[in-house]
């Protein structure tokens, strides 16, 4: 697929942000905790969820998707997702805690996902272990087996997200208390926490660096809507700044954009917080910052791409220092042909600011990097081709149809 993205596009209006991709795949995954009917509300329709329910079908899960919600319900029958769907996203490996939990035994191939960098799971591995499990790796799939998970404290000596999800999950039907320590802060590790609890689960702590999980023996259905997706908002915040456009992003929680509010405010764009939105809105140049990527609450790595877009046209240089995946400046060689001057050494990447960026054939090498170049082919002079744009609809629900609803002219093409 490609974007044929019209320059010079002022964004204005209203929108409002969808469900946070990062919150629902764990949130799915857990469902495999209960052979109740579990309904979630206000589901993206993105690939990476489509994905994932697919996945869960093939586990033996009566899955259906109605309009913007998914219905699950029914046993999980096999421990062994599929090579082709387990290989597409990463959040394929999330299955491996609560599957553990359920039957005592899963295998799963590697994951797959965005090519920004080594992620390994190792973390992972070693708090299936702590918990009781015996771990192998045979023919390109991780087998995990157990007589019967048993509460254990898990130090992660890295506070991943994903590790942190798989482990609550694997122990929320462990015998006994399990403590997670250096867990992740992420407001999704919350949230999954809370989706636990929903179900009869008894989580505490998530949202801090320790969290306690009390194993309970069965789980019950439930109805419930995750978090807005933080991504998704400093994505759509970062694009109404780099069009020198004005704005309300609807269905936000801003306490979860701060670190993106405060360094779009130290560029000069004026943010306004409200209860459940934010105002966007850029009046005069982009001052140059520094950004350092960091676990959350720090600077979403996330959101490093666009802001590298949004900073080309800085009125001076900015430094960005990537300290979270060692590959994702893949965006800087297409920025660049568009007119950007941006340097990279190792992590870091200097930004010099241009007066303008100019329209050229670019492709998307990942999500958020698709997404920093629709943001930089909003702003330029000039018509850009963006192509494999398919990897943006891994995680932006219909972003063709948001952004020209505020004024963008941008189309799809299969």
């Amino acid at each position: 697929m490609k974007m044929v993205i019209k320059g010079k596009s002022t964004l204005k209006g209203k929108i409002e942000v969808s469900s946070s991709k990062n919150a629902i795949l764990p949130i799915l995954a857990a469902s495999i905790l209960t052979d109740d009917v579990v309904e979630i509300d206000r589901v993206p329709k993105i690939n990476d969820v489509t994905v994932i329910g697919t996945l869960l079908g093939e586990l033996g899960k009566q899955t259906s998707i109605l309009d913007r919600k998914i219905v699950m319900g029914g046993k999980v029958l096999s421990h062994h997702p599929p090579y082709d769907l387990a290989r597409q996203i990463r959040a394929s490996v999330l299955v491996m805690g609560p599957l553990l939990a359920r039957l005592g035994t899963v295998r799963v191939a590697l994951p797959g996902g965005c090519a920004i960098g080594s992620r390994p799971i190792d973390l992972h591995l070693k708090g299936f272990h702590a918990l009781g499990a015996e771990i192998n790796l045979r023919s390109g799939d991780l087998i995990a087996n157990t007589n019967g998970l048993r509460g254990a404290h898990v130090y992660l000596d890295y506070p991943s997200v994903g590790a942190t999800e798989n482990i609550m999950m694997a122990a929320a039907m462990a015998e006994g208390i399990s403590y997670i320590e250096n867990a992740a802060l992420e407001p999704e590790i919350a949230d999954l926490a809370n989706f636990i609890n929903c179900m009869g689960g008894k989580v505490s702590g998530a949202g801090t660096n320790v969290i306690r999980i009390e194993g309970v023996k069965e789980f019950k259905g439930v109805n419930y809507t995750p978090i807005p997706d933080r991504i998704e908002a400093g994505t759509l915040m970062v694009a109404v700044a780099a069009t020198k456009g004005e704005a309300i992003i609807n269905n936000v929680i801003p306490e979860h954009v701060k670190a993106i509010t405060a360094k779009l405010t130290e560029s000069g764009t004026e943010v306004v917080e409200n209860k459940h939105n934010v105002e966007v809105r850029r009046l005069s140049k982009i001052n140059p910052v520094y950004i350092k990527t960091l676990p959350y609450p720090g600077f979403p790595t996330d959101m490093q791409p666009q802001f590298m877009a949004y900073l080309s046209c800085a009125n001076g240089s900015s430094i960005i220092s990537e300290s979270v995946f060692e590959n994702r400046f893949m965006h800087v060689q297409d920025l660049s042909r568009m007119g950007a001057d941006i340097k990279t050494e190792g992590k870091i990447a200097i930004i010099k600011g241009m007066r303008k960026l100019t329209g050229a054939q670019v492709k998307a090498s990942d999500l958020r990097a698709g997404a920093a170049l629709i943001i930089a082919g909003l702003s330029a002079q000039g018509d850009t081709v963006l192509l494999d744009s398919h990897h943006v609809d891994r995680g932006y629900e219909d972003i063709t149809g948001k952004l020209n609803a505020m004024s963008a002219q941008i189309q799809s093409i299969p």
